[in-house]
């Protein structure tokens, strides 16, 4: 009896684990359309791709997200959290994929799985505007640079710095509406973020900041994280599919134009970054 019970126990204990199995790998595309919402977590503070204005939630991303949704026949529910709480929220399963975006890199390719390239990434340098003292990149030797906390620009500029005369003293943001807050201040010479971004924060306040030209960062891009598991695989594809499809018909140009002024010309995938 005993040799019975501890048997059908452990076959109870299998067609458990079996059955976790079994439900741990239910496809996240099936699950997504059959829940009607695509759940995509992000920071507001990356504007033009995430940010607030007047307290709506607007930018490159909400439009491009607001695409993809008709694309997939789903809604979009944000989930918006600093950003070095992005990566762990989607690894804990607290949303579906990232918006972002972030700088597809070989370390990062090697944990996620990214979407078709959405942007340039290349990163450069903003100032304050009249600050004749900074005319290249190379100039903020030795000097206070601010970037954003867990960021690929902030690994870049410091990397950037310890090839320079003197190594620059570099601060993080948890995020760069702060950064940028301390530059108009004075309490650092430049900020280090990808280039479409502080070209728009310098478009909109061209008596605060101004752009150092040219980029010091190797050409780089933006992608959407997603999640490598299997399960995952048929939600990535048909983000690829319907980026693929906005590239074809112009509705990405045209939504890249209204938040950069200019339409970047990305390539389908990315195998190897440059970083």
């Amino acid at each position: 009896m005993k040799l019975k019970t501890l048997m059908t126990t452990a076959m109870a204990g299998f067609i458990g684990l079996a059955s976790l199995g079994a439900a741990h790998a239910e496809d996240i595309l099936d699950k997504v359309k059959a829940a009607g919402i695509l759940k995509v977590g992000t920071e507001t503070a990356f504007a033009p791709f995430d940010f607030i204005d007047a307290g709506e939630h607007v930018g490159l991303n909400v439009d491009l997200f607001a695409e993809i949704g008709k694309e997939l026949g789903v809604s979009i529910e944000w989930v918006t959290l600093p950003w070095d709480g992005v990566f762990p929220g989607l690894e804990s399963g607290k949303f579906d994929m990232v918006a972002g975006p972030a700088t597809i890199t070989n370390a990062r390719m090697e944990r996620f799985r990214f979407s078709s390239p959405i942007a340039e990434a290349t990163v450069a340098l903003l100032k304050k505007a009249g600050d004749d003292s900074i005319t290249k990149p190379e100039d903020i030797a030795g000097k206070a640079v601010g970037s954003g906390k867990a960021t690929a620009q902030l690994a870049q500029v410091i990397e950037f710095g310890n090839t320079l005369s003197s190594p620059i003293e570099a601060k993080e943001y948890v995020s760069f509406n702060e950064a940028y807050a301390d530059l108009a201040a004075g309490r650092v010479v430049a900020v280090a973020n990808s280039f479409p971004n502080i070209a728009y924060v310098a478009a909109q306040r061209p008596e605060t900041f101004a752009v150092i030209e040219p980029p010091f960062g190797v050409k780089t891009y933006f992608g959407f994280p997603g999640r490598p598991e299997p399960e995952y695989a048929t939600l990535m594809d048909a983000i690829d599919a319907a980026l693929a499809t906005m590239k074809a018909d112009g509705r990405m140009g045209t939504i890249q134009k209204k938040w950069f002024g200019v339409e970047f010309d990305t390539p389908a995938k990315i195998t190897k970054a440059a970083i």
